[in-house]
């Protein structure tokens, strides 16, 4: 099932047919409903991104092969090439963005637990540096992510939603009066740039809980310099 040979379909001279994950058997006499090509695609997709991303997690982008990703996910190579022009990049591109947004969501899960919104900005910020415990996160958010992409890159897929989120958060601060006034998109780039530094150093210390109770005071402080009255 598994094609073999160059690591892309250029190798054949031709585009190498689209591949789906393999389908459970069903019992005899009733034969599997037929998928759609909608529904085949999101299968492969789908397949290939959660192989991908318990190998990247595993052992790192670069001592991860095309082929190990294809025989877990139960594809053909063609089929990664087939939905990832790219290849390994287009599709470690696609892991980064789905371990950020379920980061994201764990955060704003976090956070809308506070009482008010300033207690949401320190619940959530506390929330995102605990993720960067994570070894799945360290590897492909913190390592990886920048050196494989690139820092532009890297911060258009890992970002975008998490500024948005950020942004609205702080907004909801300065209108309760908990902050100072000030351009909240502005702000917004300001603190997520301090928080993905302080997340990297985590994920790089030789002491990951020491360098994230470090970090976590250190935002703290830098988020207090911004509070508004308390009275």
């Amino acid at each position: 099932m598994h094609v073999k040979g160059s690591e892309g379909p250029a190798a054949t001279g031709a585009s190498a047919p689209e591949e789906t994950a393999a389908v459970d058997t069903e019992p005899p006499g009733e034969p599997a409903p037929r998928r759609t090509k909608a529904e085949q695609r999101t299968a492969t997709t789908a397949a290939l991104i959660a192989a991908a991303r318990e190998l990247f997690a595993e052992r790192g982008y670069a001592a991860v092969g095309t082929e190990e990703i294809v025989q877990r996910a139960g594809v053909t190579r063609g089929a990664l090439y087939h939905h990832f022009k790219g290849g390994k990049e287009d599709l470690f591109r696609a892991v980064l963005v789905q371990v950020s947004a379920d980061t994201t969501r764990a955060v704003v899960n976090a956070a809308s637990k506070a009482k008010d919104p300033w207690e949401e900005l320190l619940i959530g910020a506390d929330a995102f540096l605990d993720a960067s415990l994570k070894p799945e996160v360290q590897r492909i958010m913190l390592v990886d992510g920048p050196a494989v992409l690139g820092w532009d890159v890297w911060r258009a897929a890992d970002g975008d939603y998490a500024l948005g989120m950020l942004e609205a958060a702080i907004k909801n601060a300065m209108d309760a009066g908990r902050m100072v006034e000030q351009p909240p998109r502005a702000l917004a780039h300001v603190l997520i740039g301090a928080l993905d530094e302080a997340a990297m150093v985590v994920a790089r210390a030789d002491d990951p809980a020491q360098a994230r109770e470090e970090m976590g005071q250190t935002v703290h402080r830098l988020l207090e310099g911004l509070r508004g009255p308390t009275t």
